[in-house]
């Protein structure tokens, strides 16, 4: 599992582009904005799913410009299923 914190110019549409990446990946997990214009979340997977789906998250849609991606290694969640956009 991991902590994932995108750090942007623009970050617009970016919800939903990392919600479809990660269904993509097969991921679970969660992804927000923050209050200071950064999208934020987790996912758990295989590792090769996981580095694959942050190179997508880093990339942002084409519309985004993500600066920087920080990422943290988490512990993992038991029976987490499903990959949801917080609020």
């Amino acid at each position: 599992k991991v902590y994932f914190l995108a750090h942007g110019g623009r970050v617009q549409g970016s919800l939903y582009f990392t919600r479809k990446r990660a269904m993509e990946y097969d991921l679970t997990g969660w992804v927000r904005n923050t209050d200071n214009n950064k999208v934020e979340g987790e996912a758990q997977g295989t590792e090769e799913a996981i580095s694959n789906f942050l190179k997508n998250v880093d990339n942002g849609p084409n519309h985004a410009h993500v600066v920087r991606l920080d990422r943290e290694e988490r512990d993992v969640v038991e029976d987490e299923a499903g990959f949801e956009v917080r609020r």
